[in-house]
């Protein structure tokens, strides 16, 4: 959502149109990305003019705020919801940078692979303005990812499986 939303379009922007369809997932209470999405689509379209994309909400997994118990009830429920719209779309790449709606999309990929029905490659993004620590995101999604990719050098010296690639966003 919000910053989220811009930082991964302008990782999207740089794919080439190979990466088609696109299959975007962001929680129902998000009300600015689906904006967002369809203004960078429409743009994209113009030098892409085959590209397909899709879009659909998932449950918020954890809202601000939110207390530690309750989100893992929310979680969870999001997890469920997102397994048969992960088995649907069988993505081969996952690529995510942050907010708690990518978890769950995120580990509903790791459970099909691990049941041998579709195996995805999972590229998490942390985001720019985490310099020092990982978001909660981070720290969950840092096990399950295939590539974890960190946007400060210091983040690489704590986190030895992450990827350092400078700003890139």
């Amino acid at each position: 959502t919000g910053g989220h939303t811009t930082e991964i379009l302008r990782l999207l922007s740089c794919l080439s149109e190979s990466y088609s369809p696109r299959h975007y997932v962001f929680a129902d209470s998000d009300k600015m990305s689906e904006a967002k999405i369809r203004s960078f689509e429409q743009k994209r379209a113009e030098t892409f003019p085959k590209s397909q994309f899709t879009l659909d909400r998932i449950p918020r997994s954890r809202e601000v705020r939110q207390s530690w118990t309750s989100s893992v009830v929310t979680t969870l429920y999001s997890i469920l919801y997102s397994l048969p719209l992960t088995y649907k779309r069988k993505p081969d790449l996952i690529l995510c940078n942050g907010p708690g709606t990518c978890v769950p999309v995120c580990i509903s990929a790791f459970l099909l692979g691990l049941l041998r029905i579709k195996r995805t490659i999972i590229v998490y993004v942390e985001s720019i303005c985490r310099v020092e620590t990982l978001s909660l995101s981070g720290k969950i999604l840092y096990y399950f990812s295939d590539y974890f990719i960190v946007q400060w050098p210091d983040l690489k010296k704590k986190y030895p499986k992450s990827v350092y690639l400078g700003r890139i966003v």
